[in-house]
């Protein structure tokens, strides 16, 4: 005789649990359908608690995400080129077959030297920091990837709060104005007063340089138009300036051009530092501080700085980041000899 029962409604089963009258009762029974129960209400539960959200991995060959600290990092390619003139546009010419030598031994092409272009974006809370944008619009397909690119990772323009420039070339200036028009509407643009004042300069002194003169006139008047367009937002940093609460510290660098900056950024211990134009190329200017590019205005300078820099490297081992290093640009420095360096990529993560 069942003296009460209990029957409990379990997704589409019913089960019904007896008292200890019932003449089947025994204690192996009762422990049984006991726990039947028990992993049929946890199931349930189960089913109506949905999974945690798990953030999707970007899965764009243009961006590889990683962090500095409580800071958000983006590398973020603008595309690539290939200089065809190879090392005839790497001095001085008479170390060009230790070059040649030093490319062949590491199966590098001799055809020409590879530039990748890497814009770094940093996020931290609703700020949005960009260093260098690129070409920007470009009828070349290999170039002006950055802005779609941006987009992708959930940033729109006027998203980015500080704009930062380390030297007026066009790889680097030219998307920071598109159609006459700023392109990061509510940014600040941060860069150099020596920058500024070397392409307003009645005559701006390019005699140390090795670059095709002819090209010059054009890149001196787009670039003084350009600044024109941004001067409504230019704030111009000192050597040794911070924003960001002093995540974000500025540092002369001259040589490619007279107010080329490098960019230091830290966060929770954690250190970056963005060497933009400091080289050019994973194996040249690594293998010898002494060799440089056609495009550095003073090349001697060039040399100086690059020394300089590269010991600071040495002594405090920070992560770098390189505009034209193999993406995704990040990377460790290590000495070979006083003055041969060698550029030792980070290995590509996905998280794990």
């Amino acid at each position: 005789m069942i003296l009460f029962g209990i029957e409990l409604a379990v997704t589409e089963q019913r089960i019904s649990v007896f008292t200890m009258t019932h003449p089947s009762w025994n204690r192996r029974t009762f422990l049984a359908g006991s726990a039947a129960l028990f992993s049929q209400m946890t199931a349930a539960r189960a089913a109506e608690t949905p999974p945690p959200v798990v953030p999707t991995p970007f899965r764009n060959p243009n961006v590889y995400r990683f962090q500095i600290g409580d800071i958000e990092a983006f590398s973020i390619s603008d595309g690539h080129s290939l200089m065809r003139s190879g090392i005839a546009m790497m001095h001085p010419e008479g170390d060009r077959p230790q070059m040649k030598t030093v490319m062949e031994s590491n199966y590098e092409r001799l055809d020409g030297i590879p530039l990748y272009i890497n814009i770094l974006v940093l996020r931290k809370g609703k700020e949005v920091a960009i260093f260098d944008a690129g070409f920007g619009k470009w009828p070349n397909p290999n170039f002006g990837w950055f802005f779609d690119t941006l987009a992708s990772v959930g940033i729109q323009r006027g998203d980015v709060t500080a704009a930062f420039l380390s030297h007026a070339h066009v790889d680097h200036i030219g998307g920071f104005v598109t159609d006459d028009a700023i392109t990061f509407p509510n940014a600040q643009f941060f860069c150099t007063q020596p920058e500024l004042d070397f392409w307003f300069s009645p005559e701006p002194d390019f005699s140390k340089s090795k670059r095709d003169k002819k090209e010059l006139p054009g890149l001196t008047r787009d670039n003084r138009k350009r600044f024109e367009i941004l001067k409504p937002v230019t704030q111009v940093l000192k050597d040794g300036s911070s924003v960001w609460d002093g995540d974000i510290k500025i540092e002369l660098a001259p040589g490619h051009t007279a107010g080329h900056a490098i960019f230091h950024i830290q966060s929770k211990g954690e250190k970056l530092l963005h060497i933009m134009d400091l080289v050019h190329h994973h194996l040249l200017m690594f293998e010898n501080v002494n060799w440089t590019i056609a495009f550095d205005h003073d090349p001697e300078l060039a040399v100086v700085t690059r020394k300089k820099v590269f010991a600071q490297v040495m002594s405090e081992k920070p992560r770098l980041y390189g505009f034209h290093l193999p993406w995704p640009g990040l990377g460790h420095l290590a000495s070979k000899s006083a003055h041969s360096f060698s550029w030792i990529p980070e290995r590509y993560s996905w998280g794990s």
